[in-house]
């Protein structure tokens, strides 16, 4: 299978690409620098650094996971500006792109998050649920997935990942939150009540390439294992593998101060569960959040 990846270069494409060569998949990655792209996903991997270099060679399948970082720095204007564009309009010019195109893949799987259903609260959230609240971070996913969603118009299958907190040894916002338990400065932040959806990076690898294989799969899947955790548990269990006390809180009041409205990700959550993987028949080899965080700082 020829399959086209955005954002191949993050965390996570790195890893399917990985994954998907010793599989004998061919794997063509867009990206700013595209000389760049078989040393950090593979040897194997082509880089491009513009659609139209594929002309009409065929692609099977597409893999849209593209985006600037959401929680790296706060959202002034021109942040948020950057994350709209690095999502929705890389999109809508992938979707130009397939419109134009003779020939098309059969399935288009493109990223988004459990932050599509803003903060949750309480509530139990699964993909029957609509947004519960809107911030920046929900009202972008609903854009992403909205733009997405019109390549259903081209005869293409879509598929949406609503992905989770990814627990991964190579990066990502696990390791941003590990900095302060290292430091013997970690704890809960705000109330330590808000749900955190939470998956193994080998489990959000695994049920991608579930949702390429499974013809009958589209729409939104909570990429997020069994058993979320709250906050309060979830910063225990860290510090548990980190071999760190985890006592410090952190109020919302000061991270709100700290980072403006982007303090929500932190303070809020969403207590999501992956109904429809699970009644597809996905397995998770990681269900419980101790094993997931033991796993992941022993392979550093």
């Amino acid at each position: 299978m020829h399959i086209l990846l955005t954002g191949g270069t993050g965390m996570i494409g790195r890893r399917l690409c990985r994954f998907w060569i010793e599989q004998g998949h061919r794997l063509t990655v867009l990206s700013r620098e595209p000389a760049g792209v078989p040393a950090r996903c593979g040897a194997g991997v082509r880089g491009i650094g513009q659609l139209d270099e594929l002309k009409e060679e065929p692609i099977d399948a597409v893999v849209n996971l593209a985006g600037a970082p959401i929680a790296d720095r706060p959202w002034t204007a021109a942040r948020r500006k950057l994350l709209w564009a690095s999502r929705i309009g890389l999109t809508e010019e992938l979707l130009a792109w397939l419109g134009s195109r003779q020939q098309r893949p059969t399935v288009l799987i493109s990223g988004s998050a459990v932050g599509w259903y803003g903060d949750g609260g309480q509530r139990t959230l699964d993909e029957t649920c609509a947004p519960v609240s809107e911030d920046f971070a929900s009202q972008l996913c609903i854009a992403w997935e909205e733009t997405a969603e019109r390549a259903r118009d081209l005869g293409i299958r879509v598929v949406l990942v609503r992905t989770g907190l990814v627990l991964a040894s190579e990066g990502g916002m696990l390791q941003r939150m590990a900095l302060p338990f290292r430091l013997g400065l970690g704890g809960p932040l705000g109330s330590g009540r808000q749900w955190m959806p939470w998956i193994h990076i080998d489990d959000q690898v695994a049920l991608i390439d579930f949702l390429l294989n499974r013809e009958n799969a589209e729409g939104p899947y909570n990429a997020c294992a069994p058993h979320p955790v709250r906050n309060r548990e979830f910063v225990k269990r860290l510090g548990k593998a980190l071999h760190r006390p985890a006592v410090l809180p952190m109020p919302g009041s000061v991270l709100r101060l700290l980072l403006g409205e982007m303090a929500g990700l932190l303070t809020g959550g969403q207590h999501a569960l992956p109904s429809r993987l699970q009644d597809a028949g996905f397995s998770f080899r990681f269900t419980e959040l101790q094993t997931a965080l033991d796993d992941v700082f022993t392979r550093r």
